[in-house]
């Protein structure tokens, strides 16, 4: 029922077959190639592919389009290890080579702040690789659903089993979920955890949280791994509170798991598929978990934030610490400071260092991560930062800003510019607000250097640090 032409053809129609080559990698994680001049994306596929492709939607100045077959595959395809690779959202690059990914994170970096940025001359080194490619998170969250999305080798077969799930989602959808029942992201015992969760579950009385009814019980299942004590912090969300219902669970993980630290319950009524509670019961073991970056310590609640690649985050960290040169004296400022992560590894170099967040219980987490690791050069404001940066009186002799994926409000980036700090440490999770920001900031600061530093492998995502200094 669709039309088939090569390539060649004139045109280019929703629904139409066509042989091509996959010429590059587009930002976003999917293969480009052009017909008549026209960009179509292509998701799951490589560069070098020959592939048999179908439009799917047609724009005014470009194409999507899904890989019907591959007709020779891309030398730098690999073996996909996790049998729900191109159907879950959770990783879409097991495709490829790790090598490769690394190389097309380094050129969208080096992209967007040619394109966006028009900053096409700066240094932008080679991707430094995470220390691990799988079993590296140490956060997993998983969605219950009362019916299971099925995978494509199970369409059109009687008798399947669909009326429970307990995973993560096919990309781009609230309600379709995958049962998972491993996951490569996060280290094995991870696994067995989901498993007995899963089981208890649904053999209990208490239904699923429908994701389109909003009524039930069972919402999330939060998995956290401490990667220096090798413990974990189990977070089951609701949508009400039955603890009675969830003890025996918590009995059985406390007695038969010595790894398990913490065993929580959030409990949540809003209908947003949030797996954070309104407010939190605390059913086994600790309340938190500990673990390090370096040589410090922090202690990572439920609902707190701590970035999830432990060990890329040293080397995040690292580069942080070596581009804002710091000798012993200079007083550093660290805007979007999070839970203190980032002003407690630079401040054994400090003289002083403080941090300006907005989200209180990020503050209350960061100091009481100073107290834990001994620091008193840190201090932390809380606020936004349109409010609280011009109460600081003294001008810092290092900017550190690492903003959410959105980057920097307009009016953040003036202040920035008006303060005039004569180094900046810019770290961003998004290439495109990273040169977008660095564009604005261009007439008033060189910058020298762009340092990617994977933290997600297999997926199209990375972190990138920037240096720059005052004209």
């Amino acid at each position: 029922t669709y039309g088939y032409r090569k390539a060649g053809a004139v045109g280019v129609k929703k629904g139409q077959l066509l042989d091509v080559e996959i010429t590059d990698m587009a930002f976003g994680g999917r293969g480009l190639t052009r017909v008549n001049g026209l960009a179509v994306f292509v998701d799951q596929a490589a560069p070098l592919d020959q592939a048999r492709i179908r439009i799917i939607r047609k724009r005014k100045n470009y194409a999507e389009a899904l890989l019907v077959e591959l007709l020779r595959p891309s030398p730098y395809r690999v073996h996909a290890p996790c049998p729900y690779s191109g159907t879950c959202g959770g990783c879409k690059w097991q495709f490829l080579a790790y090598e490769k990914q690394l190389e097309y994170k380094r050129r969208h970096v080096a992209e967007a702040l040619d394109h966006i940025g028009q900053m096409g001359d700066i240094p932008v080194h080679e991707t430094i690789a995470s220390p691990n490619v799988f079993h590296y998170r140490n956060k997993m969250e998983f969605t219950f659903s009362e019916r299971r999305w099925l995978m494509p080798g199970e369409l059109g077969k009687p008798a399947v089993d669909v009326d429970f799930a307990l995973g993560l989602h096919v990309p781009g959808t609230f309600y379709k979920v995958l049962d998972t029942r491993a996951c490569l992201l996060q280290p094995d015992p991870g696994n067995t955890l989901l498993g007995q969760v899963r089981e208890f579950a649904r053999s209990s009385k208490e239904p699923v949280y429908g994701l389109k009814s909003h009524t039930g019980f069972w919402r999330f299942l939060m998995l956290r791994h401490s990667v220096a004590d090798d413990r974990w912090m189990v977070n089951i969300v609701t949508a009400s509170d039955k603890r009675h219902h969830l003890q025996p669970l918590v009995d059985s993980l406390t007695a038969d798991r010595p790894d398990i630290a913490a065993v929580v319950n959030n409990i949540t009524s809003r209908r947003a598929g949030i797996a954070q509670g309104e407010y939190e019961i605390h059913l086994g073991g600790e309340p938190f978990l500990t673990d390090r970056i370096g040589n410090f310590e922090f202690e990572i609640s439920a609902n707190s934030f701590f970035q999830t690649n432990t060990s890329g985050a040293e080397r995040l960290y690292e580069t942080v610490k070596g581009y804002a040169g710091l000798t012993g004296g200079e007083r550093v400022l660290d805007l979007y400071s999070g839970t203190g992560t980032i002003a407690i590894c630079l401040s054994p170099a400090a003289s002083e260092v403080t941090g300006i967040e907005i989200v209180e219980s990020s503050v209350a987490d960061a100091v009481k991560n100073c107290r834990r690791n001994r620091i008193d050069n840190c201090r932390f404001l809380l606020g936004d930062i349109l409010d609280v940066m011009p109460r600081v009186s003294d001008g810092p002799d290092v900017l550190i800003i690492d903003p959410p994926r959105s980057g920097m409000h307009k009016k953040v980036v003036q202040q920035v510019l008006d303060m005039g700090a004569p180094r900046v440490v810019y770290v961003s999770c998004n290439p495109a607000t990273l040169a977008r920001d660095l564009g604005l900031m261009k007439e008033r600061y060189s910058v020298r250097e762009v340092q990617p530093v994977d933290m997600f492998p297999h997926t199209y995502h990375i972190e990138a640090v920037a240096r720059l200094e005052k004209k």
